[in-house]
């Protein structure tokens, strides 16, 4: 993976209602789900029905936003969290979620991950009904969606929202938890003695003893209170599903199951894939640590190659740091893997990645490799090529920046300066994760974009609509174009 354009995480949200430590459970949840946002972290909590919320959030990691102080201070029986990489909203302490307003129909509180499409529209009409937005975050578009409602129903405001969302709410009497439609990121349920608990991945589960239930279904929405947990389903479902693959790829904690699949068994699949489709005579195989080693396992199972951690990454370097000088560059490369150079002297070596987006940090690895007295360097991918970017939450560069939108892969092979470059399929990426492909969104691979980009005809038509005499949360012209 290009270290200085990693696809930004979605976002990671957990919540918990009816344990008496619901908020140090959270605090937990959320190291767990780390990976998945490491901007900015927060938890609201709350102890009787109506009693008020506390909240603590903050940039930065888990452990460096909450103390053991803070942690007493936020003490509740239910409570929301999140961890956070900016897609829509620029990063800072204002867009840090969860987000709270207190309203007409008391307080809410929201933790999102993905990127609603339709969020620009959304804004516009809002704030031509009065709304005063205090975040860039598309998230808050929910609250207010609630807050103009009568009856504050999250499922009429989500209604109106198009993308991608896995949400947890939490109102003055319950949590809840939706995904929408498509079913674009993971949720799962889980149970913990009596209390419930939603969780973006099932790793934070394990972290905390509690036993997984099921995933939530696309287009459904739990709402858990003193009544236990019910469920409230579309009633027609979306023809298909359009759940992320990058998930098993890159985003998700090799522990986790997605969709009944484990993770790391769906990445040993894609190198064993990966070594059918492009097999190459070498000395030994390396991964790209973290992200590329269960592929790499697998395409040393497959091949008979021997495998050899020969890069050594430093899990204490925080996020890449970007500086002008070349030689700067080069250093902060070499600061996350170093590389053991007795291990590939004088051999022939296949590294194994995760993905290639700019191919920036891919090329430095391969000079390293090469000064190193690497006879040969065979580069291995256990995806497709990147051409597209997404609209639903991973922050890819644009179409111009992607290497594979503009080079053929002998370009791309040259240009990294390897020997050679083999890329996985889709077909036999969808293979290695084990389920039938209507059931993934592979747009970033193929284009196929289940829900399209609002543009200019969709505004106009907004802005031409009357303000008055409509109900804010029907489903409107506009946003039914919006689907394909």
């Amino acid at each position: 993976m290009d270290s200085r354009y990693y696809p930004k995480h979605e976002c990671g949200v957990f919540a918990i209602y009816g344990h008496p430590d619901a908020a140090r459970l959270t605090y937990y949840g959320l190291y767990a789900l780390q990976h998945r946002g490491q901007e900015s972290a927060g938890i609201v909590s709350a102890t009787e029905a109506n009693s008020e919320f506390k909240i603590h959030k903050g940039m930065g990691l888990v452990s460096q936003v909450f103390t053991e102080g803070e942690l007493k201070h936020i003490e509740g029986t239910r409570a929301i969290g999140h961890v956070r990489y900016s897609t829509t909203g620029s990063s800072n302490l204002k867009n840090a979620q969860p987000l709270v307003v207190d309203c007409a129909i008391g307080q809410i509180a929201v933790a999102h991950n993905g990127n609603l499409v339709n969020a620009s529209l959304l804004r516009d009409e809002l704030e031509s009904y009065g709304s005063i937005f205090q975040t860039t975050s598309d998230s808050e578009i929910i609250l207010h969606l609630m807050a103009r409602n009568k009856e504050g129903s999250p499922a009429q405001a989500l209604s109106r929202v198009l993308g991608a969302y896995s949400i947890v709410l939490m109102g003055e009497n319950e949590i809840v938890g939706a995904r929408d439609p498509f079913g674009f990121r993971p949720l799962c349920i889980g149970k913990k003695d009596d209390a419930y608990v939603l969780s973006s991945e099932t790793c934070a589960l394990d972290l905390i003893h509690a036993d997984f239930v099921r995933d939530v279904e696309p287009g459904e929405m739990v709402i858990i209170d003193d009544k236990g947990l019910r469920s409230i389903r579309r009633e027609t479902p979306m023809e298909r599903q359009a759940f992320c693959i990058f998930e098993y790829v890159y985003f998700a904690r090799p522990d986790s199951l997605l969709n009944g699949v484990n993770v790391s068994s769906a990445r040993v699949r894609m190198g064993m894939e990966l070594a059918r489709l492009h097999p190459v005579e070498a000395d030994i195989i390396v991964p790209v640590p973290d992200s590329g080693n269960y592929a790499a396992l697998g395409f040393s199972e497959e091949s008979g190659i021997p495998y050899e951690m020969a890069f050594v990454r430093n899990h204490y370097m925080g996020r890449t740091f970007l500086q002008p000088s070349p030689l700067i560059r080069d250093i902060n490369v070499r600061v996350k893997l170093n590389l053991i150079k007795t291990a590939v002297k004088g051999k022939r070596v296949v590294v194994v990645d995760d993905s290639i987006v700019r191919g920036t940090t891919a090329r430095a690895r391969v000079v390293n490799l090469r000064e190193a007295g690497a006879k040969e360097v065979h580069i291995r991918v256990s995806c497709p090529p990147h051409r597209n970017p997404c609209h639903y939450g991973i922050d890819f560069p644009s179409r111009e920046e992607l290497l594979a939108n503009q080079m053929t892969m002998e370009e791309i092979a040259k240009y990294l300066g390897a020997d050679s470059l083999g890329y996985l399929t889709t077909d036999a990426l969808v293979r290695a994760c084990a389920l039938p492909p209507e059931r993934f969104c592979m747009a970033c691979f193929n284009g196929d974009y289940p829900i399209r980009q609002p543009g200019l005809s969709d505004k106009l038509a907004l802005e031409r609509r009357p303000l008055k005499g409509k109900p804010l949360v029907a489903v409107d012209e506009v946003t039914q174009r919006l689907l394909l």
